[in-house]
């Protein structure tokens, strides 16, 4: 199955409070408290949370602490642990308000703005003229939120920035803003600036190379994070941009592809063994392995990951996509309806599209010659559902469909095929028009079947997009002919193979040489004379003639001219 672009764990919450959230620490654990945000900023999330936990131990009221474990819990989704840790960490002292940043955020997230105000009021009320901690807090609040808002987040940036332009932090956090704001230039200032402020500051020059892989200058980006693995060669997040970089080189470069799929998986691994081999971490390497369609090592993951966090409800969307992806639809089906069934997941486009599709193969026979209609229905609403959350995975139905098309399940692929025709920007348009209008002609030109004229109309109509989009596709109008010769529209079937007879003469000698091209012109010759046999003898004769000039022994054409005597 095509994963146009399926990115599961959002890039937004990966990043989100991971280096741009450091504040003073307090001084009883400044040393701890910086070497926790060093660890996070690497991506060691499970040494982190124990270093936290322990400074939290020892010291309930510190809010910093509480604050920095409540960004983690964020980053790793547990949603309710990281709404407890900011709670506790407002009671506490130093650094008490930053939690109400915390809170701030997950009201972002949860669309409610006008809450999240109304908390980052709270942690800004009294600060100091020259604080800013605060302020560079709530705009990467709004950056890195699951509903972000770019502008929001500059305009809290820039006061910051006011206060003191050559805060490296200041500078990371409008970086990080700016390329979220699709504003390249201004990012790469900005990235560029922090790292000129502190060299010590990695991530800085990360997003350098990052800004370079989103411009798909690739050999320039490889050479960007080169570079930081010059500095620290044990820095783990550069190996993780170093891996997406190959992949999506290897996407852009077919002769290098498998090359650099092995490449880039190497470069996980190495990702993996320098942040701590948690299951955060373990739950990024799973959504690359959906990347590279390795559903093998998806599902062999996916089992490490039960072993280490019985509980976690994301392993089952992992576990649901190997096993359709290897054949197992029981489990596929199992897995992802306890997946979605969870209120407190973030349901993707593409679990319901694998949910359905999973029903989609349960319910075939073992020909392949039949699905079961409960199944198929039920499959069909989960692939209506995906399209609600995201239109744009109308562009993965496109394989759906054909399978069907290729088991002879031309009604059921219908539906499938029909998404697609929508909207001409839609990648597959033409090749959707196409097999949706042949889908109806075939589901209606059966034996015992009464064709519907209503539903070859929009087959009809299908045919005409193609022609629309593509008019030197001549196969389109040969379609188009049969059509109207299903719906027993004369006048539109003769109209029809006439233009398909013009547009291959168009193409010369060569293509009217072609056997597959003759025999078609000779169906068109047949059909057309057929069509006047009613109305206009003349012409009928005329045209059975056309066909045994093509084929001197055609029975069809000269049994057809007895009966015209």
């Amino acid at each position: 199955m095509k994963k146009n672009n399926v990115n599961i764990i959002s890039m937004k919450k990966f990043k989100i409070f991971s280096f741009a959230f450091l504040v003073s620490a307090a001084v009883g654990y400044a040393q701890d408290l910086t070497t926790a945000r060093k660890a996070i900023d690497s991506e060691q999330y499970d040494k982190a949370k124990s270093m936290l936990k322990s400074i939290i131990q020892a010291s309930p009221v510190n809010g910093r602490a509480n604050f920095l474990l409540g960004n983690i819990y964020l980053i790793q989704t547990v949603n309710d642990s990281a709404k407890i840790a900011y709670q506790k960490g407002i009671a506490g002292t130093d650094g008490a308000k930053l939690n109400y940043i915390g809170l701030g955020t997950m009201d972002l997230d949860n669309g409610n703005p006008v809450a999240a105000e109304a908390n980052f009021a709270l942690a800004l009320k009294d600060t100091k003229k020259k604080d800013i901690e605060e302020l560079i807090a709530i705009g990467r609040s709004y950056t890195y939120s699951t509903n972000p808002n770019y502008k929001k987040a500059i305009e809290y940036l820039n006061r910051a920035k006011l206060i003191n332009s050559n805060d490296a932090l200041v500078q990371l956090a409008l970086g990080d803003a700016y390329y979220g704001d699709k504003n390249q230039n201004d990012a790469y200032a900005a990235y560029r600036n922090a790292f000129q402020i502190d060299p010590t500051l990695l991530r800085a020059k990360m997003q350098l190379g990052v800004l370079l892989k989103g411009a798909k200058s690739y050999d320039e980006a490889i050479k960007s994070f080169n570079e930081v693995i010059g500095i620290n060669p044990n820095y783990g997040p550069v190996y993780r941009e170093l891996a997406e970089t190959y992949y999506k080189w290897g996407r852009n470069k077919p002769s290098k592809s498998a090359e650099y799929m092995q490449i880039a998986l190497g470069q996980y691994e190495k990702y993996i063994s320098l942040t701590d081999s948690s299951l955060h971490s373990r739950m990024r390497k799973a959504d690359f392995l959906v990347l590279l369609k390795d559903y093998k090592a998806l599902e062999i993951e996916a089992n490490k990951m039960i072993e280490m966090d019985k509980v976690n409800p994301r392993i089952f969307r992992y576990l649901g996509y190997s096993a359709y992806e290897n054949g197992n639809a029981d489990l596929a089906i199992k897995s992802l309806e306890t997946f979605i069934s969870n209120p407190d997941n973030k349901i993707i486009a593409q679990d319901y599209l694998y949910l359905g599709t999973a029903k989609f193969k349960k319910g075939m026979s073992a020909d392949g010659l039949f699905i079961d209609p409960i199944l198929y229905n039920s499959g069909l609403a989960d692939i209506k559902k995906a399209v609600e959350i995201e239109p744009l995975i109308i562009e993965d139905f496109n394989e759906v469909g054909k399978k069907m098309f290729s088991q002879k399940l031309y009604k059921e692929a219908i539906p499938i095929f029909e998404y697609g025709t929508t909207n001409s920007e839609y990648k597959n348009y033409i090749e959707d028009n196409i097999y949706y209008g042949l889908a109806i002609y075939y589901a209606n030109n059966k034996k015992d079947i009464t064709p519907d004229p209503l539903a070859l109309q929009k087959a009809d109509v299908a045919f005409g997009n193609v022609i629309t989009a593509s008019p030197t596709y001549q196969d389109a109008y040969l379609y188009r002919g049969r059509t109207n010769s299903l719906i027993g529209n004369d006048p539109m079937t003769i109209k029809y193979y006439e233009e398909y007879v013009a547009k291959a003469t168009e193409k010369g000698a060569e293509e009217l040489a072609k056997p597959t091209t003759i025999k078609k012109i000779i169906e068109s010759y047949n059909t057309i004379a057929a069509s006047y046999a009613n109305s206009d003898k003349v012409k009928a004769k005329e045209y059975f003639a056309k066909t045994l000039v093509l084929d001197p022994t055609n029975n069809y054409a000269t049994e057809s001219l007895k009966l015209l005597k």
